[in-house]
């Protein structure tokens, strides 16, 4: 368990940030994968922009929380790192 996962768990005791952090959650774990996938195809934000067609800025915007992408943005990222997007409800 990183330091994060210790930080959150400590703050999920608190019911008003456990009801905030529902809230977000499926998006910080989108931005999580979205970077680590990034950075596991040895890519910067540049190299996957040029890749897809999809601008720096706009590909920085998604992982930082302030853009909300299409599926088929999200599918030209995937195939721009190599990877097949699946997206599943649990």
């Amino acid at each position: 368990m990183d330091d994060f996962e210790k930080h959150l768990n400590e703050k999920l005791h608190n019911a008003e940030f456990k009801v905030h952090w529902d809230d977000v959650e499926a998006e910080y774990h989108f931005i999580r994968s979205l970077i680590k996938a990034r950075n596991a195809a040895g890519l910067t934000q540049r190299q996957l922009a040029d890749r897809t067609g999809i601008g720096q800025a706009i590909l920085s915007r998604i992982e930082t929380g302030k853009a909300n992408p299409s599926v088929f943005t999200l599918q030209k990222l995937a195939k721009g790192m190599g990877k097949k997007l699946i997206i599943d409800f649990k």
